[in-house]
């Protein structure tokens, strides 16, 4: 039973728990809460398997991220334009988020959500967590080597930002020894196989995950709460369409690539992320089918994808925060000039790590809001329909963060375009020696130049 479940694409697997997970969330809404208010049985299994698997996510984005981040640092010594790859991917995640966050500023300024949302004001509440500059920076300095935080409660937690910076610093320590190191970072190497291999096991578990995601968002949330939110939420949804369905086949059409091609490769990745809505939980599948499916070297893409994986967010930290704070000024009454707008966009293009690739944006929408001067509290009036929002947001994240390496590759003449053009896909679960036969080896650059 196992081994015919295996030979169905990933993506076909999602897509059918997609359906089922609406089917069993509508189930679920019309069969509605039992008698002291708590949710039917059906919701709390929604609930239950979607927590679950978002969980088992969380635990491992840990390790993933030191020992990716350590790896991918010091794959770049096999490459002999380390620097300017560096640089030029930096360049490109710059001026996507640029882009989205115009599209943001444009369709909040068409729309007026704040005008035209019949939310109610009594729904505003101060967030829990907030983000700013300050804080921001604080958080780079890491507190001790495992990026550890404690809680009121005595429960502990790992700062993400913490452990980007930790994984940075020890991975550029490692190539500055030199061949000293290299006991070290094959024990990291190692480390890093174990704990993809552990993650596979967890994406395995996708669909299910999907159903019970999925549901227990209709379920909770139904079309009533997006009735009073309706125009800020297709704003958004609006946004996330066209830097996915417009720019990025803008970008790759004007560097010779087939926007369909691309979609057919990284379509695993991408659904992945609107259930799952983690960047870094999906930074597996992304970085496979960079490499498998999209021809980018496997010495750029394991550098590329991970830094994108928790620095390059277009739906999180560039179309949601423009189109959040102008949805807030409207609602508060507050005009913005043109140098709170200006702000929105250096907000959005330079703090995008403040996202960490983790689940929801309250971060980053705050950091907007304080950097702006508006009220904390109207983050209140977004919560109800953020779950939903974030499935869309994390989607084009990803998509983002397989597009640039694709991009790079290609300006770079390093991209296999044979590769990229193959009508056949692999997918993302297939057995390893099914993949390993695809060359991505740095030292057979593919000619063509743009």
């Amino acid at each position: 039973m196992l081994s015919r479940l295996r030979r169905v694409p990933f993506a076909a697997q999602v897509l059918f728990a997609l359906v089922v997970g609406v089917a069993l969330g509508f189930v679920a809404r019309e069969m509605g809460t039992v008698a002291d208010g708590s949710p039917n049985w059906l919701t709390s299994t929604l609930q239950t398997i979607g927590g679950t698997f978002v969980t088992l996510l969380k635990a491992l984005v840990p390790p993933l991220i030191v020992t990716a981040v350590i790896v991918s640092i010091a794959n770049l010594k096999q490459v002999s334009n380390a620097a300017r790859l560096a640089g030029q991917t930096l360049l490109w995640f710059a001026i996507t988020a640029l882009i989205a966050v115009a599209i943001g500023i444009g369709l909040g300024l068409l729309t007026e959500p704040g005008r035209n949302s019949s939310v109610d004001a009594a729904a505003q509440t101060e967030p829990g967590t907030t983000g700013s500059w300050f804080g921001f920076l604080e958080g780079l300095v890491p507190q001790n080597i495992l990026g550890l935080q404690g809680s009121a409660e005595g429960a502990l937690s790992f700062d993400v930002l913490q452990l980007i910076v930790i994984a940075v610093a020890i991975g550029i320590a490692a190539l500055k020894v030199g061949d000293a190191a290299e006991p070290f970072l094959g024990f990291v190497r190692s480390a890093l196989a174990i704990v993809q291999k552990v993650l596979w096991w967890v994406i395995l578990l996708a669909p299910l995950g999907t159903v019970g995601l999925i549901g227990n968002a209709v379920a909770s949330y139904g079309w009533e709460s997006l009735g009073s939110l309706g125009v800020f939420a297709g704003a958004v949804y609006a946004g996330l369409a066209l830097v996915l369905f417009v720019v990025y086949p803008v970008l790759l059409r004007l560097h010779g690539l087939s926007p369909l091609r691309y979609f057919a490769g990284a379509w695993p990745a991408i659904q992945l992320a609107f259930v799952s809505r983690s960047s870094i939980g999906t930074l597996p599948v992304t970085e496979r089918v960079t490499e498998q499916n999209l021809g980018v070297p496997r010495s750029y893409a394991s550098f590329a994808v991970p830094l994108g994986a928790t620095t390059k967010m277009d739906g999180c930290a560039a179309i949601y925060p423009a189109l959040a704070a102008i949805f807030v000024a409207q609602f508060f009454g507050v005009d913005l000039a043109l140098t709170d707008y200006l702000l929105i966009v250096l907000v959005s293009v330079i703090g995008s790590a403040a996202t960490a690739g983790t689940t929801g944006a309250v971060v980053m929408l705050t950091l907007t809001l304080s950097t702006l001067g508006l009220p904390l509290a109207g983050v209140g009036l977004l919560l109800a329909v953020d779950p939903i929002l974030d499935m869309g947001r994390t989607a084009v994240n990803v998509a983002g963060q397989a597009l640039v390496p694709t991009i790079v590759a290609k300006r770079e003449g390093i991209l296999d375009v044979d590769r990229y053009r193959s009508t056949s896909t692999i997918d993302p679960l297939a057995p390893v020696e099914e993949r390993d036969g695809v060359d991505t080896d740095l030292r057979r650059p593919e000619p063509a130049t743009v």
